[in-house]
């Protein structure tokens, strides 16, 4: 790997001075391409050099012991080599890590869509439940949400939840919610205290931009009419709700929760934009459309990627066996154990292929 590092450093600064370039500011789409290739580069370069010094300090120690006598000194190298062997096998690992090329969407906001699944009212209550600790979550980040639709149900529960977060690694570390999420608990509307299991859906959509997908006119039926909602206030008065149907693929898409409908209209075709570009991104890679259609799912309870047992403080991640008892503090927002275990996962799986 180390024989790759002027290559590197090379192609570096070859970047540097295109970014450098005024023209590479008027291209907007260039200047995103560069920073992302130059993010993916320089902590290789970083690594590759500390892996260079360490192995000079190995090769430095190795021949004092070759001519060191004194007892003390070789036992105090020896403990040196050891400490520095294993410094040199994680670099290697975490260069190998860095080397393998980014998701091409690594950069992107995202649309999360929430929906209920099996359990009725109560899985809505829990749609609600993974909302709050998604919001917890993007707070901590410093990350902005803004929820795009939503359709509510009467006791503070949500039957379907459309949201976008932007920010710094939001689809990096979001991408892997997809799936269905099982929860097991009782129920605040259930009076006998049995648990209760039920199903929410997550599906994690990176954010098209304009560039990314044409969408012509002709290609939609726009349809306007009053918003609906569990009553009083959230009810509107005026033909504010704006659904989009896509003619080509028949994706539909409502928003209703602005009282303009302008800005109904312009959320619809955010979410529209990016459920075609996931559509184009699947058609593109086969094996990314098998693994979304098993992610999401219908909602049932065998296809479940994660379990929240509240009565037992505990969630369980199927796809990597990782238990945690901290499901308390997980749904207040602190998912950092969870996105960094899964991303590692990942990553050695990546790595296993390449």
């Amino acid at each position: 790997m180390l024989e790759k590092l002027p290559d590197y450093e090379k192609q570096l600064a070859d970047i540097d001075e295109k970014l450098s370039n005024p023209e590479t500011m008027q291209d907007m789409k260039l200047f995103r391409s560069l920073n992302q290739e130059r993010s993916h580069l320089a902590p290789i370069i970083d690594e590759l050099k500390e892996m260079s010094s360490l192995k000079e300090q190995i090769t430095d120690a190795k021949q004092l012991l070759k001519e060191e006598k004194d007892p003390e000194m070789l036992e105090l190298t020896e403990q040196e080599l050891d400490e520095l062997t294993e410094q040199l096998a994680k670099s290697e690992q975490k260069t190998k890590m860095l080397l393998i090329p980014p998701d091409p969407m690594e950069g992107k906001d995202i649309i999360m869509e929430i929906r209920a699944g099996t359990g009725g009212e109560e899985a809505a209550l829990f749609a609600a439940n993974l909302f709050r600790m998604y919001s917890h979550y993007a707070d901590a980040k410093g990350w902005k949400m803004e929820i795009l639709s939503s359709n509510e149900t009467g006791i503070g529960g949500y039957k379907e939840l459309v949201l976008s977060i932007s920010g710094k690694d939001v689809y990096g570390s979001l991408r892997f919610e997809s799936g269905v999420h099982r929860v097991q608990r009782v129920p605040e509307t259930e009076s006998g205290g049995r648990i209760h299991t039920s199903a929410v859906t997550v599906a994690v959509l990176p954010e098209a931009e304009e560039t990314d997908i044409e969408i012509r006119q002709e290609d939609l039926k726009i349809d306007v009419m009053r918003a609906g909602g569990p009553g009083g206030q959230s009810v509107n008065t005026t033909d504010s709700a704006v659904r989009l149907t896509h003619l080509p693929t028949g994706l539909v898409v409502i928003c209703q929760d602005e009282k303009s409908q302008i800005k109904n209209k312009a959320k619809a075709l955010r979410v529209l934009r990016s459920r075609l570009f996931d559509l184009e991104e699947d058609k593109k890679n086969k094996e990314r459309a098998e693994a979304r259609k098993s992610q999401v799912g219908s909602g049932d309870r065998s296809e479940r990627i994660r379990t929240y047992n509240y009565p037992q403080n505990r969630l369980t991640d199927h796809r990597i066996n990782l238990t945690l008892y901290k499901l308390e503090l997980i749904m207040a927002g602190d998912l950092d154990e969870v996105v960094e275990a899964l991303k590692i996962a990942a990553g050695e799986a990546a790595l296993k292929e390449a």
